[in-house]
Parts: structure tokens; sequence; C-alpha cells
């Protein structure tokens, strides 16, 4: 979900070439048989909701060689951020963040695969991306 609001954030401020924006997974619990599952239905529905469109994107799973390449990790919650460690490797753990970090709170984002509530999910990552463009400005 945070790939795509942030995207579209972007989008809205004409900025859409100021950075490479793209999400990925820290287990294969949405990748089977190397394949990745598309957007969850109701965090697809939502999105279209808001004129947002995830149509085509699949699960992948993040690499170590993504520590080379990108400057920033955005998690999601602790957890997340322990999974990127662990696949990134020490080196790169101070680029791995969580997104509400931004808004000087040690907070998770909801999680909506355990309460189901996608809109609070969804404005934790409004409000948490929102403090994250003011400061990477």
């Amino acid at each position: 979900m945070a790939e795509f609001v942030c995207r579209d954030m972007l989008q809205k401020e004409g900025r859409t070439d100021a950075y490479e924006i793209a999400s990925s997974a820290v287990s294969t619990e949405e990748i089977w048989g190397g394949v990745g599952n598309p957007v969850y239905p109701p965090v697809a529905s939502l999105l279209r909701g808001k004129g947002i469109d995830c149509t085509g994107k699949r699960a992948r799973l993040l690499t170590a060689k993504d520590g080379e390449y990108y400057e920033l990790f955005v998690c999601m919650d602790d957890s997340n951020v322990r999974g990127a460690v662990r696949i990134l490797g020490e080196r790169h753990a101070g680029k791995c963040v969580k997104l509400l970090s931004f808004l000087d709170s040690d907070e998770d984002v909801s999680d909506p695969w355990y309460t189901r509530d996608f809109q609070t999910c969804y404005e934790d990552i409004c409000r948490g991306l929102q403090a994250m463009l003011r400061k990477i400005r």
C-alpha cells in the first residue's frame, strides 16, 4: 500500500521523477513457487476508491543487492526492520527505518492483517509518508 500511496503523493506534487519507489517483502509468505501474490484485494479496493491504481503489482522478496542500490528502506514495523537488516546485512542497517519514525514516533503502522482495519493502516501510512517527504525534500 505504501508504495502506491507514496507514488500518488509524489505525482500530485509533480515530483514523480524525483525518487524511485519500490516495495518488497522480507519473508516469502506472499511468494509461492517464485511468483509473488498480487496486492491483497481489500487493499486494492481501498486504493481504487482513492483513485490509486496498483494493477500488475506482485510481491517480490528483498535481496542483499537492494542494499547497494537503494538509499533508504522504509519499514512498517519492528519485525520488518529486523527482516530487512537480516537480508541486507549490518552494513546497510542504518538505511532501515520505521515509517512512523519520521513523526518522531516508535509506533508501528497498524497491521490490517490482524485488525482487518485497512483504513487505519492507510491513515498511518499517509501520516508517515507526509512526514517522510517533508524531511527528505
